[in-house]
Order: structure tokens, then C-alpha cells, then sequence
């Protein structure tokens, strides 16, 4: 209903235009995590370690400068909000979801404390996936299990697989249907 009532513009130019984006968000992840596999592969460097020298402001933390910078806290922000919404779309937390003006006061309480354990995670998850080696202040790189390097490597290997999984199948059969449904085959 809500396809159906949107604009033609938004249709033609919206919808496309915010999936390309999403799509190269993921790509860009996809590709960063890979590239970080290589670095663990070939320099004990990479371990998102946290940095005790570096103070805020004398050291680039990113290699492309400014731009990296910015694609660090654009793809920070993405990874945010697609662990809100896969968090959600699971069919554990589905209750949890609030409704307009239907709301109890456990649920509030409930969302809440999941999305206060959400972005408590999401510092660590970036530095672990090597989308930044910024401590976000809170030195979370402190924790020993950052410093294994098996636990490092499977969580970076298992984040590429599963998103470019789940990425290939849902652009490949999304796709495929489209133009089965185009070309009126069945």
C-alpha cells in the first residue's frame, strides 16, 4: 500500500538510488573486513589491539585521511542501524518491537536496555571487524580476546561469508524473480 501511494519519483529515483547505496555500504564492509583479513593473515599489527600512544588528533587513523575518515563513521552508522533492524527482524525480538500508543512499560524498559547493549557493542565490533582502530574513548581494546588472533580471524572470516551470503542471495533471487516475473516465464 505504501509502494503503491508513493510518488513517481520516489519510486524511479528513491528506491533505486537508497538500494545502490545500501548495496555499496556492504560492498564497501565486505570489502574493508576482507582487506583486514589480509592484514591479520600477514601482520600481527592488525589485531585490534588498543593503541597506547596515539592520542586523539596528532595520529590519522585512517590511511585515506579526511575521506577515510568520513567512510569510517558513514560505515559506523550503517552497521548501526543494520544491527537495529536485523536485531529487530529476528523472530526472537519481534515482540519487542513498540507499537504506536500501545506500548507497555516493559517494552520501553525492554528496547531500552537492547539498544543500550547494541551501541555499547558497536565500538568493539567496528575494531574488531577493522573498520577502525579508534578506542571511541572508552579503550576498548583493553580486552584480552582482542589480542587472539583465532578469535579475530573466524570473526572477521564469519562476517564476510555470512554478509556476502546473505547479499548474494538476496540481490541474485530478488533479481532472478523480477525478471522471471518481467518476461512472464514461470
Amino acid at each position: 500500500e505504501l509502494r503503491h501511494r508513493a510518488s513517481p519519483w520516489q519510486r524511479n529515483l528513491g528506491y533505486p538510488l537508497a538500494m545502490l547505496g545500501l548495496l555499496a555500504l556492504t560492498g564497501i564492509s565486505i570489502l574493508i573486513v576482507c582487506f583486514h583479513v589480509l592484514e591479520l593473515l600477514l601482520d600481527d599489527a592488525a589485531m585490534p589491539r588498543g593503541i597506547q600512544d596515539a592520542s586523539l588528533g596528532q595520529v590519522s587513523f585512517s590511511i585515506f585521511g579526511s575521506f577515510g575518515a568520513a567512510l569510517q563513521v558513514v560505515l559506523i552508522l550503517y552497521l548501526m542501524v543494520s544491527s537495529v533492524v536485523g536485531f529487530y527482524s529476528s523472530p526472537l525480538f519481534t515482540q519487542l518491537l513498540p507499537k504506536r500508543q500501545d506500548t507497555p512499560l516493559t517494552k520501553i524498559i525492554g528496547n531500552c536496555v537492547s539498544l543500550l547493549v547494541l551501541s555499547s557493542a558497536l565500538p568493539v565490533f567496528s575494531r574488531t571487524l577493522g573498520i577502525t582502530r579508534f578506542d571511541l574513548l572508552g579503550d576498548f581494546g583493553r580486552f584480552n580476546w582482542l589480542g587472539n588472533f583465532y578469535i579475530v580471524f573466524f570473526y572477521n572470516m564469519g562476517f564476510a561469508g555470512l554478509t556476502t551470503r546473505c547479499l548474494v542471495k538476496k540481490v541474485s533471487w530478488t533479481v532472478r524473480a523480477e525478471l522471471v516475473r518481467a518476461f512472464g516465464e514461470d
